[in-house]
């Protein structure tokens, strides 16, 4: 298995390559070279695994044994789920008129990005030791991924992590979650803007190719091609949970729905499509829209600016997974896809060719969801089951309640699974606006009283600098 560039102007790589990686040396992302197809017997086999043991599977299509032993990868795997709090590590909740709910946050940090990180972070340690190398992790976050990430690498002696996140524009918590964290091999910088701004210096690093190779630069944002690789994982758990039969033929159709940011969990999905599970995509998203609008339209443009809404970790208005996508389904054509990247990043406007736009709104559906939408969703989750959602899942829930009855009954075959990427204990401001009562775990309530470090970055400073300044000192220290 090697992997490509979606912008086709690299050498192809090993999954070591694609691990160790930011954005490819032009531009583009890593992806594998090919797709594996899965039979149905395959299906029927994987159906009765539980979701540890799924992630095993499929990890093992994309990383070869020659790399890391099946027997290593399992290993690795294993530590990696130890610290979740939930026995099955992903739980479905089964929710009133058809609405259930897949519970991808029961990690240290209370998000989803927990079960990719925590992988990803043992596989990094079983490269890094075995080459005695060290690596500096750069992140931008726009609330989840620094905390995910900073718990998968904390104290590891091989591994220094630079995270940027949007100062103001997290909550109280997720910012804490990262501040908190006093190691030596971890530096939390608290930049006065937003989560695309912070992007900005973390391209402008990795397009210095001589100072990224120096100093050994490397991603954990879902630019990681193995973060992708194992939330395929949820897409065949939630698949496995909600079909009522594997027995008919052709095989049921389950539909997703996926709360979008930055795009990788929906990437996930296209994959897994892609792999031959029978699901239907549905991509929502706040009204930070660009997702919407591109699946609708075929309009990938910015808009005049980020909008903040409740919903903080999906503001996000350049969702760079969806080059990912488009190189999927347009053939894997790195020319096409270099072509139409390109023309974005000069304009941060794009149309999508009419053929391309077709068969993308072929393999997704999407909704856009107001601050109001997702309170609604929030409080009639919680007047009809108890539950409460996080905004970030309110937004996969307001779709369900948004279908018209006509079309609910239509429907009625076809069971419908809303992913959920974060718990209501790190969203109280969303919770307490929904009219509805916090409930907080211990560990959070902790976060408040303990000692947090950061180092501020300011409009007038140049971020990139700065942070070339904190590298190039903490590489003085190896």
């Amino acid at each position: 298995m090697e992997y490509v560039s979606t912008r086709g102007g690299t050498r192809a790589v090993d999954f070591e390559g694609a691990l160790f990686s930011g954005y490819a040396p032009d531009g583009g992302l890593f992806m594998p070279q090919s797709i594996p197809l899965l039979d149905r017997d395959t299906l029927q086999r994987w159906s009765s695994l539980s979701y540890p043991e799924l992630v095993k599977e499929l990890c093992s299509l994309f990383v070869p044994a020659e790399l890391v032993p099946r027997n290593v990868l399992n290993k690795l795997i294993d530590k990696a789920f130890s610290r979740f709090r939930h026995k099955d590590i992903v739980h479905l909740s089964r929710l009133k008129d058809g609405l259930n709910i897949l519970e991808l946050w029961h990690g240290v940090t209370y998000a989803f990005k927990d079960l990719s990180l925590s992988c990803t972070g043992q596989f990094l340690q079983y490269f890094l030791e075995k080459k005695q190398k060290h690596v500096n992790i750069l992140v931008g976050t726009s609330g989840d991924t620094g905390s995910s990430a900073i718990e998968s690498v904390r104290g590891q002696k091989n591994v220094d992590i630079f995270v940027l996140l949007p100062k103001g524009f997290c909550t109280q918590i997720q910012e804490l979650q990262m501040t908190t964290v006093i190691e030596d091999n971890v530096h939390v910088f608290a930049a006065h803007g937003n989560s695309d701004e912070i992007d900005g210096p973390i391209k402008e690093l990795f397009a210095d190719v001589d100072f990224a190779g120096k100093y050994n630069l490397m991603s954990l944002n879902s630019i990681n091609w193995s973060r992708i690789m194992v939330q395929i994982a949820h897409y065949f758990y939630a698949y496995f949970q909600c079909t009522p039969s594997l027995d008919t033929t052709p095989l049921p159709v389950v539909e997703i729905v996926v709360p979008t940011g930055g795009g990788g969990n929906i990437t996930a999905g296209c994959i897994a499509q892609k792999m031959g599970l029978p699901i239907r995509l549905v991509t929502v998203v706040n009204s930070n829209d660009i997702i919407h609008r591109i699946v609708q339209h075929g309009d990938f443009s910015l808009a005049e600016s980020v909008k903040t809404t409740i919903a903080s970790a999906m503001d996000i208005q350049e969702p760079y997974n969806v080059e990912r996508i488009l190189w999927l389904l347009s053939g894997s054509d790195s020319c096409l896809i270099k072509t139409l990247m390109e023309q974005f990043n000069i304009s941060k406007r794009l149309k999508l060719p009419e053929d391309l736009h077709r068969k993308l709104s072929e393999t997704l559906g999407s909704c856009s969801a107001s601050d109001e939408d997702i309170v609604r969703a929030m409080r009639r989750c919680w007047e009809e089951n108890q539950y409460l959602l996080c905004p970030h899942s309110a937004v996969a829930a307001h779709y369900h309640y948004s279908q018209p009855h006509s079309l609910l009954v239509f429907l009625s075959s076809i069971p419908r699974c809303c992913l959920a990427p974060a718990s209501a204990a790190k969203f109280q401001d969303a919770v307490v606006r929904a009219g509805l009562v916090p409930q907080i775990p211990p560990e959070i309530t902790a976060l408040t009283a303990m000692e947090t470090r950061s180092t501020p970055l300011e409009r007038q400073q140049d971020w990139a600098q700065v942070l070339r300044g904190r590298i190039e000192a903490v590489a003085q220290q190896w």
